[in-house]
């Protein structure tokens, strides 16, 4: 499968300019559950401007949301 890297930064919500996985899913994605964490894309924009990209941060957010 051939990625659509520059399509995917179209719709990245990455706030972080220097992220060499900008556009590239899946490393996007293999490097933060590596380290116990989502992606940017899982986070309301405000929240993803924090950096914090914890499991916690993300349960916490969609518990006010939906609570």
């Amino acid at each position: 499968m051939e990625c659509k890297k520059e399509a995917n930064k179209k719709r990245c919500k990455c706030t972080y300019e220097s992220c060499p996985r900008n556009g590239i899913c899946c490393e996007c994605l293999r490097h933060h559950l590596s380290k116990n964490q989502l992606p940017a894309c899982c986070f309301p924009e405000d929240v993803e401007k924090t950096y914090d990209r914890s499991i916690e941060k993300f349960i916490e957010v969609y518990q006010e949301k939906n609570g």
